[in-house]
């Protein structure tokens, strides 16, 4: 509160000196969703309490000309475990149905331009109990029989909860309390994961064999009701065991169904059995019957490991896995490696040749390569070797070599491969061996086409061909920048012919690019290598793209249009248009930078371009040039800017700056225009009378006649001599004035939502509401509350607590006056304390109503509070007056407290409160206010305590 004291005198300071009033941002979070509790920790943080799926509702209030933006952020609370920012832009913060992972602190941050950015926080604490999960363990291991005859054994109880949650372990309808059972441990383990409670079960008797209830509780906060779980424990409880139909792996062609039986052998209670699969969930033809599973048609995106799990929550639980793979094969390659040890790029006679053949397959471990000579198997000899696993070459690699080849070698060789005992079909590829099939390629980028040219946006094709050799390996692409991905997101793009076609080329993409012969499909050999580089040209970058130019009437104007880039730099054309014609002008200079210069004048406001082009295309620099005034800025923390005319009318103070009004012509007035529902009510011009608007300095205009409790769009606009400047507009709210206590009557009637100041206590069980006969629940007991406001209108609001459930006996509710600083104000000669007098109307309707109490809460080291008036019991179906004398030694604020009675019949009301300098006097009563149509004539506010006028006159001297 003394922070928001400061900040509003020091405005209303600028304002009556005549100073500027641009003022940095000023923060405040306030909260309106369904908060369980708010408190203040002890670093001074505010602290949001919410139950899980509830919605939060923040709101940060700001303060600032000209009027801060608001951006939200979050960081990670006690419910994650990682860093999450989420940017909202906007005063409110809305998360509806709130979960555990959006817990953390919350910062508000509020900036304008002006100064250093305020930024507030609050923690919020989302609240939660999950459904207990109860396990039974033993000491030993799992036995069949008699499985927990004579044995220790502890029942583990396990939630997820905040705050952390208060177990209670029953035995039948009894609680089990350690202190009375010899026989039983109850105790908190150590290295668990949630929080858990074992209850040890020692040596097990025969009344331990019962049924068991682990009950979780957290008190009751945020109405989060206790959670529990129970388990029956007997002779015959044992963990669950299974067993499958198929062995840990299951190999099969695509196409087949696979059927796999998870059986139960042991366990009670009768065990949940549940299959899942990894990576990712079952295949959406999966059926699960019991515990049977069924594959219908398997592709090779149904592989994967299969879990069966059994689940009795006795022991641990029971698992089993199958590996299911079926079978593909994809991708045959081949390679002619001649003898690399005389680093051979051929095929000679008398050296050593190898032939080699891979395929993409799984299980890579399960296929068969073939190899055959002129249509006859080949098995090993003297100079031929087969190897089914190459150890130089990709695992999974067979090769074929050929050791001191002989003119008897030159022939057709053939590598097939296939997966024995399957329907997966065979692949097969040729090998013609001959000194005339078998030369070096010869790689070559086409005359011209090793500098490629195209325009942005368009689709361009890098070539790059093998002209020779045999056989001719595929072309692979790559940038030359190692950390440089191709524009397919890949490092390297295979060519079968050797060209990269690329479409929507943009400027990224402009570089270097290799290409080079693959090693296999062809002969395996140092590769060949050529470079291509691809220019990608764009019309010229230019600056500014839009620029808003303010100038008086009559003055010289100079526009400028910076060329930052251009591809080519070449620039063929600059061409000034105005209103979209061309300007008739002397040829500009590619080289310089565009400039256009000419005098402003009424006729010659307008939209500006400058038209750059080279041979790739144009961009255009477009200019708003204009003697139009900028906006005005709205004023929005004006001190109370509302007030009362007459019983169903207000006026409101607006404020306003005008930005940069030296920019343009003079501002000889504005336009003002009221609407209500987008239909004008009022247009008037404000008339400056001479007085020119200064940069920083508030005007004010009081408009009038507007009604309670309406609120109103408001648009201002500036005005010239020539022209007027664009409207801004806002939203004006009625609210009930703040003022402080004079010695007439200022009424509280709560019609506003503000409350005039009111606020709710952060330390009672519950809140007062504000309601009217129009928001009555049509369920609600008719033999209690009352029907209307103090004045008998459905519409007029007022405060009351309710007494229907959860409310308990006992149940406080506390609504807390603005703080009324007294220590200024002197009271009457003799007494060293201003008398002040409290009046309200109170309604205490039905059999149940419990207590109301007014306090004087004044404020010191510690607060002091003492009850001045307190009234129990049915008091009539009526509204009735109650005024109350106090003389407060310091500062102090005044507190209604509603305290539930015995039952649901006790809803307490108070309306027109009233506090007044002076005694109470008998004629000094509400009923002298005049009251139309629910609004209140004179609605109480805010109160400060010293002289505003007293105050800024020793602030202006």
């Amino acid at each position: 509160m003394e922070f928001f004291w400061i900040f509003f005198f020091s405005s209303v300071h600028q304002l009556a000196c005549g100073q500027g009033v641009y003022a940095p941002a000023n923060a405040q979070i306030v909260h309106s969703g369904a908060a369980c509790n708010v408190k203040d920790d002890n670093i001074s943080e505010r602290i949001y309490t919410i139950r899980e799926g509830d919605t939060l509702v923040l709101r940060c209030i700001v303060k600032g000309h000209p009027r801060p933006q608001v951006r939200w952020t979050k960081t990670a609370g006690s419910a994650s475990d990682k860093f999450q920012e989420t940017s909202i832009y906007n005063e409110t913060l809305r998360i509806e149905g709130i979960q555990r992972v959006q817990g953390g602190r919350y910062y508000c941050k509020a900036d304008n331009g002006v100064g250093v950015a305020a930024i507030k926080s609050i923690r919020v604490d989302v609240q939660y109990l999950d459904v207990p999960f109860l396990t039974v363990h033993q000491t030993t291991g799992d036995i069949r029989v008699g499985f927990y005859h004579e044995k220790t054994v502890f029942l583990r109880c396990t939630v997820n909860s905040n705050p952390p949650a208060r177990f209670i372990w029953k035995r039948g309808t009894r609680i089990i309390e350690q202190s009375k059972d010899n026989g039983v441990d109850i105790y908190e383990p150590l290295y668990t994961q949630g929080e858990t409670k074992v209850l040890k079960l020692k040596n097990l008797r025969p009344k331990d064999f019962a049924d068991y209830t682990c009950q979780v509780s957290v008190r009751n906060v945020c109405n989060i009701e206790d959670k529990w779980v129970k388990f029956m424990l007997t002779n015959a409880t044992s963990p669950p065991m299974i067993r499958l139909s198929v062995n840990d792996t299951v190999v099969v062609d695509p196409g087949q169904d696979v059927l796999i039986t998870c059986e139960v052998t042991a366990g009670y209670p009768s065990p949940n059995v549940k299959w899942t699969r990894y990576p990712g969930p079952l295949p959406l033809s999966a059926q699960v019957k019991g515990g049977t599973l069924i594959l219908r048609a398997v592709t090779p995106a149904d592989g994967g490991f299969y879990n069966c799990t059994a689940v009795n929550n006795v022991g641990n639980p029971a698992r089993k896995n199958v590996n299911l793979v079926v079978r593909t094969m994809s991708n045959l390659t081949f390679q002619i490696t001649p003898d690399s040890n005389k680093d051979s790029e051929t095929i000679q006679m008398g050296r050593d040749l190898k032939l080699s053949c891979h395929v993409d397959a799984i299980p890579q471990d399960k296929v068969n390569y073939t190899w055959y000579k002129n249509g006859a198997t080949v098995f090993s000899s003297d100079n031929l070797m087969l190897l089914r696993s190459d150890p130089d070459m990709a695992p999974g690699t067979s090769s074929l070599e050929i050791m001191d080849m002989k003119f008897r070698d030159l022939a057709t060789y053939s590598c097939v491969v296939n997966f024995p005992g399957s329907r997966v079909p065979e692949m097969r590829v040729d090998f013609n061996i001959s000194q005339n099939n078998i030369s070096p390629p010869v790689l070559s980028v086409p005359s011209g086409g090793q500098i490629v040219s195209v325009r942005e946006g368009g689709n361009a094709e890098l070539v790059c061909l093998v002209v020779d050799g045999k056989p001719r390996p595929p072309v692979l692409w790559s940038r030359t920048e190692k950390d440089l991905l191709m524009p397919s997101g890949t490092p390297v793009v295979e060519t079968p012919d050797g060209r990269l076609r690329l479409r929507n080329v943009s400027r990224d993409m402009m570089g270097l690019y290799r290409c080079q012969t693959a090693p296999y499909n062809g002969l395996n050999i140092k590769r060949r290598e050529a470079q291509v580089q691809l220019n990608v040209q764009y019309p010229p970058i230019l600056d500014p793209v839009f620029q808003d130019v303010r100038s008086r009437n009559f003055q010289i104007v100079t526009l400028r249009c910076t060329v930052v880039r251009s591809n080519p730099s070449r620039l063929t054309e600059i061409r000034w248009l105005r209103k979209g014609e061309f300007i008739r002008m002397s040829t500009p200079d590619p080289k310089e930078t565009p400039e256009l210069k000419f005098k402003l004048e009424p006729i010659n406001n307008g939209t500006y371009e400058c038209r750059v082009s080279n041979s790739a295309g144009t961009s255009t620099c477009t200019f708003n040039v204009s003697a139009k005034p900028y906006n005005s800025e709205f004023y929005f923390d004006t001190p109370n800017p509302v007030r009362i005319l007459t019983s169903n009318s207000y006026s409101y103070n607006l404020q306003w700056t005008q930005k940069d009004p030296q920019a343009t012509d003079r501002i000889i007035g504005y336009w003002l225009n009221v609407r209500k529902d987008k239909q004008n009510v009022m247009s008037t011009q404000i008339d400056l009378k001479g007085k020119e608007p200064e940069s920083g300095v508030l005007m004010s205009h009081t408009i009038s006649d507007l009604r309670i409790p309406m609120s109103y769009e408001v648009r201002l606009a500036p005005i010239t001599t020539y022209s007027i400047g664009d409207y801004i507009s806002r939203i004006i709210v009625y609210s009930e004035p703040y003022t402080y206590p004079r010695s007439s009557d200022h009424v509280c009637g709560f019609e506003d939502e503000r409350v005039c100041g009111f606020s709710q206590d952060r330390s009672d069980v519950f809140d007062w509401t504000r309601q009217n006969n129009l928001m009555h629940n049509p369920k609600r007991s008719a033999n209690t509350g009352p029907e209307t406001d103090r004045s008998g209108t459905f519409e007029g609001y007022y405060m009351y607590i309710e007494a229907s459930r959860p409310r308990a006996q006992g149940d406080k509710a506390r609504l807390l006056s603005p703080l009324f600083n007294v220590s200024s104000v002197k009271g009457p000669k003799g007494s060293g304390r201003m008398p002040y007098c409290v009046s309200f109307y109170y309604h205490m309707k039905g059999k149940h109503i419990g207590t109301l109490n007014v306090l004087l809460r004044v404020r010191s080291i510690a607060p002091v509070d003492s009850v001045v008036w307190t009234k129990s019991g049915h008091q009539g179906p009526v509204w009735r007056k109650a005024s109350v004398d106090i003389s407060p030694s310091g500062p102090f604020q005044i507190v209604f407290e509603g305290i539930r009675g015995p039952g649901f019949e006790g809803d307490i009301a108070i309306d027109d409160v009233s506090i007044t300098i002076g005694k109470c006097k008998q004629e000094n009563t509400v009923a002298n206010a005049v009251l139309i149509g629910g609004s209140r004539s004179l609605p109480m506010a805010r109160w400060l305590t010293f002289s505003l006028s007293c105050f800024l006159s020793l602030l202006c001297r």
